[in-house]
């Protein structure tokens, strides 16, 4: 049994009892491939012999050779273009005629928000207009809602509102959110039947949805707007016998969705419910001999998913399942030294979405010259602390804000719904 969501408003948790019953025909499979079946805990498969002094030389060589994988020495400053990102990030925002511009009207905020990040992250967040930006995503907001729109005259949307607290996070103007009408629209998107998280008022759901609204709630500190013990439970449907997680019960498993799973789990307090050794097993794998990771097996490596994956396993503490230097060579390899930003894969066209990820990742690795960034909110670390979310230093969950980190674990009084 594993431990779930318990219901006592101490925040204590309880066991469950359940059992997972395996597919018949997965059952089958994993039984001929062990030889034995599956519940005879006495085969070798399950207990296998000590290892021999070869073995023993062999795996000491390993971990030491992994260990020189981990950390960025030799890496240095003047290998990142800051200097061209910068610029580039900026021209991005003031080309409003661009056939770029035009076409990602859809997912403005967003985008606002990945070149915000990044221009913060390299410590220059003074070259934009704060007044102008912020501004335009007190426009975007929908008071009849009560969430953020991706642009003026476009519908509430929950990835929306995310970015647009997240911009207003760095910019230190928090003050400017209803927090209580953000935690009602985030109230309304929490289906009766299964907890899951819809994105807007026509019903779609999807693990991100999820993830968004918790780190919301967490940020305007309105932590129990939503039962977040009804959140994990759905999370925990979307698990794969792999280890990952999809964008819904049954969806394949993808590295994107792995990090919203993960990071809500950890925005929950309940990163017990993950499969630590099969996912971490599972990200690693992500790493292609390139050096990039990829977001599913047999694909091609993409800077964005430098960010999803590392950032799991770093929520993990596995970060040091994944070579470094190789991921870093990489990500440097995909800026254009011609006019700046970084690029899916080296040659091709750089855009600011993998730009941000780039440094992200970069970040989270420890690269000189980059500011650190919160794997779980996708923040700079001083705008988390200024905020007053914080974390614990052993498993990286996150606890809530100082003043009330009891209060984020939903299921309090017998386990009804904890509303603002």
């Amino acid at each position: 049994p594993r431990p779930t969501m318990g219901g006592d408003g101490d925040g204590e948790r309880q066991d469950d009892e359940r059992k997972v019953e395996l597919d018949p025909d997965l059952k089958k499979m994993l039984e001929d491939f062990i030889g034995a079946p599956i519940d005879d805990k006495t085969h070798p498969f399950w207990n296998p012999p000590p290892l021999t002094e070869e073995q023993e030389a062999m795996f000491e060589d390993v971990k030491r050779r992994a260990k020189e994988c981990v950390g960025l020495d030799g890496f240095t400053e003047d290998l990142l273009l800051k200097d061209m990102h910068v610029q580039y990030v900026k021209r991005s925002s003031e080309d409003k005629d661009a056939i770029e511009y035009v076409l990602t009207d859809h997912l403005r905020l967003s985008g606002m928000y990945w070149g915000l990040t990044a221009l913060d992250l390299l410590g220059r967040l003074d070259v934009v207009d704060a007044d102008e930006i912020v501004d335009f995503v007190q426009r975007c907001w929908v008071p009849d809602v009560g969430g953020y729109a991706p642009c003026v005259y476009h519908d509430a949307h929950v990835l929306y509102t995310l970015s647009a607290v997240q911009i207003l996070a760095l910019f230190d103007r928090m003050e400017l959110i209803d927090r209580d009408a953000v935690a009602s629209f985030l109230t309304s998107l929490q289906r009766e039947s299964d907890g899951a998280i819809m994105g807007d008022e026509w019903g779609e759901v999807d693990t991100r949805f999820a993830y968004c609204a918790l780190s919301i709630s967490t940020l305007i500190d309105r932590p129990r707007c939503i039962d977040r013990g009804r959140v994990v439970e759905w999370i925990d449907k979307c698990k794969n016998f792999d280890g990952g997680y999809g964008s819904d019960p049954g969806g394949e498993s993808h590295a994107g969705q792995v990090f919203t799973c993960v990071g809500g789990l950890a925005l929950c307090d309940a990163v017990d419910r993950i499969d630590h050794f099969f996912l971490g097993w599972w990200l690693a794998e992500r790493q292609v001999k390139a050096g990039g990771l990829n977001g599913r097996p047999e694909k091609l490596p993409d800077v964005c998913y430098s960010w999803w994956v590392l950032s799991s396993l770093a929520i993990m503490g596995k970060m040091h399942w994944i070579d470094h230097k190789a991921l870093a060579r990489f990500i440097l390899g995909c800026q254009d030294e011609k006019k700046g930003g970084i690029a899916d894969r080296p040659d091709d066209e750089p855009d600011v979405y993998h730009t941000f990820f780039g440094l992200a990742a970069l970040s989270l690795m420890g690269f000189p010259g980059i500011k650190p960034i919160d794997p779980v909110f996708a923040l700079p670390t001083h705008v988390c602390e200024r905020i007053g979310v914080m974390r614990t230093a052993a498993d990286g969950t996150v606890i809530g804000r100082k003043e009330e980190n009891s209060a984020n674990t939903g299921g309090e009084s017998g386990g009804e719904s904890a509303r603002p």
